[in-house]
């Protein structure tokens, strides 16, 4: 009965003194917050560490009173997880990286929104580099790339709306990502701030 309950309607139970109420949205929305954390930080313990720190400022926040219901709440949560793993990047000074690679993540620098008017610039730039770059990419890969990368969807919602299986979405990304490198070699694009 509880998966019934709007999540409003929950955060308002919690805010009135129902700690159950904070359990279910936890319960709830567990996989996808956590999943969307461990695809940044790709490490089980600071997953983790990030959930529960994310949780810790959920609490505070909805206590203080400081909540107000202008999105719905598991995109409220997920940018604070999004502002806490930038957090965390910045703590250890070092941005992510590809898994199994040296090379810079060309994606993590659009993620960052708190930039200086110069940093605002190249970033404006090397996002219009990467639009043209997977303009030149096979329909397929840049379909999947563009649902994950921009749309952040994941791999099975890109697989319902594809009609492909998540392994096929995984594969098209992995080229995808393999098809990129080879262009920005190819014509000697920098993609780093």
């Amino acid at each position: 009965m509880s998966s019934q309950i709007e999540d409003s309607v929950l955060v308002r139970d919690y805010i009135s003194g129902d700690e159950k109420a904070l359990e279910v949205l936890i319960k709830r929305h567990n996989q996808r917050i956590s999943s969307f954390i461990y695809s940044k930080v790709l490490d089980r313990d600071v997953t983790e560490d990030i959930f529960q720190d994310t949780f810790i400022k959920v609490i505070k926040t909805l206590k203080k009173g400081s909540y107000s219901e202008e999105g719905k709440f598991l995109p409220w949560v997920m940018r604070i997880a999004h502002n806490l793993i930038i957090d965390h990047f910045r703590k250890n000074k070092r941005m992510p990286m590809f898994e199994g690679s040296d090379d810079f993540n060309i994606f993590s620098v659009i993620g960052d929104d708190k930039l200086n008017a110069e940093k605002q610039i190249i970033k404006d730039q090397i996002t219009s580099d990467l639009k043209h770059l997977i303009e030149e990419l096979p329909d397929d890969q840049k379909e999947v790339l563009v649902m994950r990368i921009y749309k952040d969807m994941s791999f099975k919602e890109i697989s319902e709306n594809t009609g492909v299986s998540i392994n096929t979405a995984l594969g098209r990304m992995r080229y995808a990502l393999i098809n990129l490198r080879k262009i920005i070699d190819k014509h000697n694009i920098v993609l780093t701030n």
